[in-house]
């Protein structure tokens, strides 16, 4: 039977911190009343740092410490002196609420919660605890009270839900770029560190990227690849130990990057955590340090344990993504023309964007080259399928094409040789469903004619030159033709191709959309043609891959053809990977546009821009570009290509690829056109001003 709060002549001194409430206003009466063996009790509460709280007597009222008050919230200090049914009425009469300290308090048997809600602050969110109820029993060994000890959870409790929201950003992650993104910050922000790091080999050496506590980085930077720094295989950077001897290690109060500081950002890191990835393709580690020592309890380690488990695995699965990536996109582009004609009275531009995933080969392809006639023979074609198997087809389709065509330029004597390939190569396979479409055109520029024919081809597009009164873009009406292999007899047509005028041959990727009739497509592309500010081929391939809205799953592939009003004048610059590069790209742009005799506004935003895209190239890329400047009447064109890996520059990322912060916002904002082109061995950025009339 529980004791009531016992009573004894003698009085002592008054409880520390609870003088001031009028205790003989409550049912335990005046402090100095109270049993030795309770008061004794209340000294250890009130004086602890730990939130502790004393339920006394048959009614619970509470007694409790500064710790428990920053517990309950605005509870605190109405609860003082109160019954705890009163205090917390809205969950008293929960399971595991009001009926756990009821019981103790009734058979004086210990209770250890360690999930438990309490609720604080009524505007804040429930706080998690690990909660301790023991029995409190006076001098005569009478249970008097219930003593609850609190030990809040609620930081490990959200990093457990954070683990599992790392696990999700993890899954979408493609590239080890990628996985370091999320990694540092995840790490960052759920265990509160002052600076993280992650490390993954390569062979011959170590790459690690780090993420220091108020580090200032716009929503651009956060996307932007990171800038990893090289080490040496046997460097002695705790990363690098780890990663090498698959063992974790942590430094409770040292100074473990003493040796191998970069800056003073790693010299004031005191303790230390690194942890191998566990990953059996890729070796590499994580590490989590703070500027002040830590004792590394058990329940971080395993939280830092899992987080390297989840690290390592999608690192794994990021390798693999940009091995296969890679040999994809290099059998795609080894197929295609590595570079085309440089004519002085036709512009030649091409681009290609894989479909799908952009993981696998595809078979859509282009070409031009010149004829033994001196004219240009221009092809866009596409081979159904998405795999090695369409891509190797889509390579002899071509081959033989560009073999036929040298032989005997007639469109249609050629699509005719074509035909008969297709249809061998399907018996060979013993499948009638090679499916292939091609559109192959020879450009007569001293005639100014094109002469065309179609297998089962989307129709070729001409922009008019703004001359006339006139749509500015057309249809070509060619005679239409069956795919090749089915024994099709396909037929030409000559139309005029005059200077200004600009041709347009794409794939079915270009206009097709799930949701929508192709007819809305092709309107959509002939009006996004017509609209545009010029002629210039590589411009009108940027302009047509984005011209239907909605992504496509199929390959993308444009080539434009312009018949000049004047020839142009071309210069290159080879750009070296070394810091000074930019500034010698600039003293030379300037002094090339100069001798041109380029409108001065038009000098200053070129070279600025030029010099965008080349840190660009070389801070991203890691390897030498090269930089080419095209001039005519109308327009400066650049384009800086590099020969880099990581894959090219998509308009969403407009403002994320930049010298560390101003992006690809300030080609945008002083170009009139932009875009990007893959190329065999990299890609190309580039961008066209405008020249001002007179």
């Amino acid at each position: 039977m529980p004791g009531t709060v016992g009573r004894i002549p003698t009085p002592s001194a008054p409880i520390p911190g609870a003088t001031t409430h009028p205790w003989a206003g409550t049912p335990l009466g005046s402090p100095q009343g109270w049993d030795p063996a309770v008061r004794a009790v209340a000294d250890v509460v009130l004086s602890s740092p730990v939130p502790m709280a004393l339920l006394l007597g048959d009614d619970l009222v509470l007694l409790y410490n500064d710790g428990y008050a920053e517990l309950i919230g605005d509870r605190h200090p109405d609860a003082l002196g109160r019954p705890a049914a009163e205090v917390f009425a809205e969950v008293w009469r929960e399971a595991g609420a009001g009926d756990a300290l009821e019981r103790v308090y009734r058979r004086g048997e210990p209770f250890l919660e360690r999930e438990a809600v309490l609720p604080a602050d009524r505007q804040a969110e429930p706080a998690v605890f690990t909660r301790g109820h023991s029995p409190v029993r006076d001098s005569t060994g009478g249970i008097v009270g219930v003593l609850t000890v609190s030990a809040q959870t609620t930081q490990l409790t959200r990093q457990l839900q954070s683990l599992s929201d790392f696990a999700a950003a993890l899954s979408g992650t493609l590239t080890l770029d990628d996985v370091a993104r999320v990694a540092l910050r995840y790490c960052l922000h759920s265990f509160d560190a002052d600076r993280v790091s992650f490390a993954v080999d390569e062979g011959s050496a170590w790459r690690l990227v780090r993420r220091i506590r108020g580090e200032l980085l716009d929503e651009a930077d956060e996307r932007l690849p990171p800038l990893w720094r090289r080490m040496p295989a046997d460097s002695p950077l705790p990363a690098a130990v780890a990663a090498r001897s698959g063992v974790a290690s942590f430094t409770v109060d040292g100074q473990p990057l003493r040796d191998v500081a970069a800056d003073r950002h790693d010299e004031k890191i005191r303790s230390l955590a690194a942890l191998p990835l566990r990953s059996t393709v890729v070796r590499g580690a994580l590490t989590v340090g703070y500027q002040a020592p830590r004792p590394w309890s058990p329940a971080e380690r395993a939280l830092l344990a899992a987080s390297a488990e989840l690290v390592g695995q999608a690192a794994e699965r990021a390798r693999r993504f940009e091995t296969q990536h890679g040999t994809a996109q290099l059998l795609q582009r080894s197929m295609l023309p590595e570079q085309l004609p440089d004519l002085p009275r036709l512009r030649i531009a091409a681009r290609y964007d894989p479909g799908v995933d952009g993981n696998a080969a595809g078979g859509d392809f282009y070409d031009a080259f010149l004829l033994p006639t001196g004219a240009l023979g221009v092809v866009l074609g596409d081979v159904a399928g998405h795999d090695v198997q369409a891509a190797a087809r889509m390579g002899q389709v071509r081959a033989a094409l560009r073999a036929l065509a040298l032989s005997d330029p007639r469109p249609d004597a050629v699509l005719a040789g074509l035909d008969r390939l297709v249809a061998s190569l399907g018996t060979e396979g013993g499948t009638h469903e090679l499916f292939v479409t091609v559109v192959f055109g020879v450009v007569d520029v001293d005639r100014a004619r094109i002469t065309l024919a179609s297998a089962g081809h989307p129709a070729p597009l001409i922009r008019r030159g703004r001359s006339g009164d006139g749509p500015a873009a057309a249809f070509v009406d060619v005679p239409p033709g069956p795919p090749l292999g089915l024994g099709g007899r396909q037929r030409t047509v000559t139309v005029p191709f005059r200077p200004g005028d600009t041709l347009l041959l794409y794939s079915d990727g270009v206009v097709e959309r799930r949701w929508q009739d192709l007819t809305a497509g092709l309107a959509g592309l002939g009006a996004a043609v017509s609209a545009a500010n010029g002629s210039d081929p590589r411009a009108l391939c940027a302009v047509a891959t984005a011209a239907v809205p909605g992504a496509t799953e199929d390959d993308v592939a444009v080539l434009a053809v312009e018949h000049a009003v004047r020839p142009s004048r071309s210069a290159g610059m080879e750009v070296p990977a070394e810091p000074t590069a930019p500034s010698r790209v600039r003293h030379w742009m300037t002094a090339q546009l100069t001798e041109w005799q380029v409108p001065e506004a038009v000098v200053g935003a070129a070279v600025l821009c030029t010099s965008e895209l080349t840190t660009n190239a070389l801070l991203h890329a890691g390897t030498a570009a090269r930089v080419e400047v095209d001039l005519s009447a109308e327009r400066l064109l650049v384009s800086v290509a590099d020969s880099g890996t990581r894959g090219q520059v998509t308009r969403a990322q407009t403002d994320t690829l930049s010298s560390r912060g101003r992006g690809l916002g300030l080609i945008e904002e002083l170009s009139d056109a932009w875009g990007t082109d893959p190329t065999v061995r990299g890609s190309t950025v580039w961008f066209e001003i405008l020249i001002p009339a007179g």
